[in-house]
């Protein structure tokens, strides 16, 4: 009797036990699924534009340059740079041709997310498309007074005030319970009226004036001044436009092996180097890092990574900006015998000294990581005090990967564009042999498109490199 006892027990508590298991992982599973829904907005955004997912939705790594929400990697990669229509984008080393539509529902919660940033120049944009797909016809579950309640905002933001009323009104007729869209239509015709007064005291003053009916400007609106100066260019070369390169300069660039000036160690085994700009001179090195190093790299990197920072002119603290989107840290030697390696081989192909060089930098672009036109060096006047290894001389920097859209490094100044490839690596110096800063260098990581984004670079300093900075400025035709 005793042993049943304990036999029925034992069945007792293993029944327990299974039916814990099973809770356990129901809840395991109700867990996962909640976590899932937390992105299911944004996962439906991606899944609509192939351009945003491709290789990179199974690539893990794609995320790690940063966590934006879809509408924000939207406008960081620019919504002029895309047909709304159909989200075509191309990147043109390979012509590879991404194509995609939003619905009514992704343009009207992407223009929405515009407005609450105050972004009222994309919530146009978003809005006018969400309008145009919803007159076409298109199913959706957003109604035509929730588009033209935002979008006539919008357009009153920019002034156009007889488009705002018109747009108001739109809404009114389709919704004359509307009470947002009441008070502001009264508002409008008061502004209006207002105007009104003000043109015939102008009228009066001068009787030649004409009356002129006013005019709706229609949808299209002037993007906001911005502090970049040459964004047209910097957009056109990270799409593959604008390239300067001439026939006549382009027989000035050549393929060649490099010894390091006569290197010991790279006399046996040199370097391919190739030009890639004549004047600022840039060159690429061929199979600088191997595959095992890039990944020793990537893996002593990964748990340091950090959102890049940029130090305020104004203030000198290190802070975030919307301009530089990565992630970064820095390895010194004594990490791991590879970066030793690294370093020792730049500085055997530069002949420049590392001693003075900064650690290795290490940054991961995810989707939509970018770093807008910057210089490398410090602008003068230059205060030695702050570095006493004195300003960057030059920059090396390695591609730790191929990119299948976008990523590239340009130089608006000259119109140059060097895409990424694995294992390769540029360099170029940054400043002249007096000391001057060669303002040509200004410079640009382009958005990546498709894909993830890994490199590294080093940047060496004047001291103890005194003497092989360039001579001076070449003109080029």
């Amino acid at each position: 009797t005793d042993a049943l006892e304990t036999v029925w027990i034992f069945c007792c508590q293993m029944t327990d036990l299974i039916y814990a298991e099973k809770d356990l992982v129901q809840s395991l599973k109700e867990y996962i699924r909640a976590e899932e829904n937390k992105l299911s907005q944004i996962k439906s955004w991606a899944e609509k534009m192939d351009v945003l997912t491709s290789k990179s939705a199974s690539d893990p790594e794609g995320y790690l340059a940063h966590p934006v929400n879809a509408y924000k990697l939207v406008k960081r990669l620019n919504t002029d740079w895309l047909e709304l229509e159909n989200l075509v984008l191309q990147d043109t080393t390979n012509g590879t041709k991404y194509r995609s539509s939003l619905t009514v529902g992704d343009c009207f919660g992407m223009g929405k997310t515009a407005y609450n940033d105050g972004d009222y120049y994309h919530t146009v944009l978003w809005m006018e498309q969400a309008l145009k797909q919803h007159d076409e016809g298109e199913d959706t579950t957003v109604s035509k007074v929730e588009i033209l309640d935002y979008l006539s905002y919008a357009v009153f933001q920019f002034g156009d005030l007889h488009r705002a009323m018109e747009l108001t009104r739109r809404l009114i007729s389709l919704d004359s319970t509307h009470e947002r869209a009441g008070s502001n239509l009264r508002y409008f015709e008061k502004l209006l009226e207002k105007e009104r007064e003000e043109e015939e005291k102008e009228k009066s003053i001068n009787k030649t004036m004409t009356t002129t009916e006013p005019v709706v400007q229609g949808g299209a609106y002037e993007r906001p001044l911005d502090y970049l100066p040459e964004r047209d260019i910097y957009e056109a070369l990270c799409r593959g436009e604008g390239i300067k390169m001439t026939p006549r300069r382009q027989k000035r660039l050549f393929c060649r092996y490099h010894d390091g000036n006569r290197n010991p160690h790279l006399l046996i085994a040199p370097f391919k180097e190739e030009d890639e700009w004549d004047s600022p001179h840039i060159v690429r090195y061929y199979d600088v890092m191997s595959d095992e190093e890039i990944e020793k790299i990537k893996q002593l990197a990964k748990p340091r990574l950090a959102r890049a920072t940029v130090r305020d002119p104004k203030t000198g603290v290190l802070t975030v900006a919307s301009y530089r989107v990565s992630k970064s840290s820095w390895l010194e030697e004594d990490d791991d015998p590879v970066v030793a390696k690294v370093n020792q081989r730049m500085q055997q192909i530069t002949g420049l000294t590392v001693k003075t060089a900064e650690l290795l930098q290490v940054a991961n672009y995810g989707m939509g990581g970018q770093y807008e036109p910057h210089f490398d060096f410090s602008r003068r006047p230059f205060d030695s005090t702050l570095k006493s290894e004195g300003n960057r001389l030059a920059t090396f920097l390695n591609y730790m990967s191929d990119v299948e859209a976008g990523g590239a490094t340009v130089f608006p100044d000259f119109g140059a564009a060097i895409w990424p490839k694995k294992g390769t690596a540029v360099f170029w110096y940054n400043l002249f042999r007096s000391g001057e800063g060669d303002y040509r260098t200004r410079h640009a990581a382009c958005p990546v498109l498709v894909g993830c984004k890994w490199v590294s670079n080093k940047w060496f300093h004047e001291r103890g490199n005194e003497f092989l900075r360039p001579c001076g400025r070449t003109e080029v035709d």
